[in-house]
C-alpha cells in the first residue's frame, strides 16, 4: 500500500501573503519540495496543503505539484468560499485534476460559525457536486458546529486537520476528547494525525502526545485517520523524522494490518489517489 504524507506545505516568502508567518519564526524562509525530499524515506506521495488565503497560493501549489515528478498526488488549495461567484471559481479550479480539495483558514477567523454562513453554502454545494474535499483547519471551539455542517452537507467529504489542535501544552484533554468523540460518532468526518507537536510543550516527549493520539485512533479508527507531517511547521517542534518515528510508535496500538491505512491507505481513499 502506498505511503502518503497527507499534510505538508511549501511557500515563497516574497509573495507576502503568509500573514501568520512572521520574521521572528525560525521557518521564515522559502521552503520547496527539494527541501522535503531528503526527509521522506519510505513516503511515496504527498498531499500539498495551502498556507495562505489567496488565489496566488493555489496557483503556486498546483504548478509545484505538476512539476513534482509524481511526488505530490494532490493539492488542497484555497478559494473565497463566501464570494458571490465562488461556485464558478471552484469549477474552474476543479478542472485541474490535481486539485483534490479546498481549505478555508477557519482558525484565523473571529466568527467561529463562519463555515455555516448562508453565503458559504453555494460554494460547499459546488464542492460536493465536483467531488472536492473540505479540509477543516479548526480549533476545539469549532468542533460543535461540525454537527450542523455535516447535517447540511452530508455528501461533502471532510477531514479535520491536526486533530482540531487540542491544547496539549496546557494539558487540556477532557473537553476536547468528549467533543472529538461526539463528532467521530455522529458524522462521517475524517481526521488527520498531524500538527500535534506544534501544540505540545516545547520539549515534548511521546507521552505528552500519547493519550491524544490514542483518542483519535479510538474515535475515528484506522480507516478514518490519516498521518500527516505538517512540514515545515513541524521543524519548530522536533522535525519531520522525529514526528514520523514517534507517530509510528504511537500507532503500534493499531492492528498490524491497519497501520498501512493510517500511513497511506486512508489518505489515498479520501483524496481519490490511485
Amino acid at each position: 500500500m502506498i505511503r502518503i504524507d497527507a499534510h505538508h506545505h511549501i511557500w515563497r516568502i516574497d509573495r507576502g501573503d503568509y500573514g501568520w508567518l512572521t520574521p521572528d519564526m525560525a521557518i521564515h524562509r522559502d521552503y520547496a519540495l527539494d527541501d522535503l525530499r531528503p526527509l521522506l524515506a519510505d513516503i511515496e506521495g504527498t498531499i500539498l496543503i495551502q498556507a495562505a488565503p489567496t488565489d496566488a497560493e493555489t496557483a503556486f501549489l498546483l504548478d509545484a505539484a505538476h512539476a513534482s515528478d509524481g511526488l505530490v498526488r494532490g493539492v488542497v488549495g484555497w478559494a473565497d468560499l463566501a464570494a458571490p461567484d465562488a461556485p464558478d471559481r471552484i469549477a474552474a479550479l476543479a478542472a485541474d485534476s490535481m486539485l483534490k480539495g479546498l481549505r478555508p483558514m477557519l482558525q484565523d477567523m473571529e466568527d467561529t460559525r463562519w463555515i455555516l454562513r448562508p453565503e458559504v453554502r453555494p460554494a460547499l454545494r459546488a464542492m460536493t457536486e465536483l467531488g472536492l474535499r473540505l479540509d477543516l483547519l479548526i480549533e476545539p471551539r469549532h468542533i460543535p458546529h461540525l454537527l450542523v455542517l455535516a447535517d447540511r452537507h452530508p455528501d461533502l467529504a471532510m477531514v479535520i486537520d491536526h486533530g482540531a489542535k487540542p491544547d496539549i501544552a496546557k494539558d487540556v484533554y477532557e473537553s476536547w476528547a468528549e467533543a472529538i468523540a461526539m463528532i467521530a460518532k455522529e458524522t462521517p468526518v475524517f481526521c488527520k494525525l498531524s500538527g500535534l507537536p506544534a501544540v505540545a510543550p516545547f520539549r515534548w516527549q511521546m507521552n505528552d502526545i500519547r493519550r491524544y493520539a490514542d483518542h483519535l485512533l479510538d474515535s475515528f479508527g484506522p480507516r478514518r485517520l490519516m498521518w500527516g507531517s505538517d512540514w515545515p511547521v513541524v521543524e519548530l517542534a522536533g522535525g519531520y523524522t522525529r514526528w514520523k518515528v514517534i507517530s509510528e510508535r504511537l500507532m503500534f496500538r493499531a492492528r498490524l494490518a491497519d497501520r498501512p491505512e493510517i500511513f497511506g491507505g486512508t489518505a489515498a481513499r479520501f483524496y481519490g489517489i490511485s
